[in-house]
C-alpha cells in the first residue's frame, strides 16, 4: 500500500494552501483592527486637544478682556473726573 498518491498529494496540499490563507485573513484582519485602533485614537487625542485649547482660550480670553476693559474705564473715569484747571486771571 502506497502513502505518497495524486489524491494524497493533491489533498495535502489544499489543506497547507486553506491553512496558509485562514492565516493570511487573521493578519490582515488584526493589521485592520490595529490600525483603525491607532485612527481611533488619534482623533480621539485631537478631539481632546481641540477642547482644551477652547477651553484654555475662553478662560485667558475672558480675563484679558475684563482687564482691557477696566484698565480702559479707568482712563476714561481719569479724563470724566478731572478737574478743568481754573483760568488764570
Amino acid at each position: 500500500m502506497r502513502i505518497h498518491t495524486r489524491r494524497n498529494s493533491a489533498v495535502g496540499y489544499l489543506t497547507l494552501k486553506a491553512i496558509q490563507r485562514s492565516r493570511d485573513r487573521k493578519r490582515k484582519r488584526s493589521g485592520l483592527k490595529v490600525a483603525a485602533y491607532v485612527g481611533l485614537g488619534l482623533v480621539s487625542a485631537g478631539i481632546l486637544a481641540a477642547a482644551l485649547a477652547v477651553a484654555l482660550k475662553r478662560r485667558s480670553g475672558d480675563s484679558d478682556e475684563e482687564s482691557v476693559l477696566e484698565s480702559e474705564a479707568e482712563i476714561i473715569g481719569e479724563y470724566v473726573t478731572a478737574p478743568e484747571p481754573a483760568p488764570a486771571t
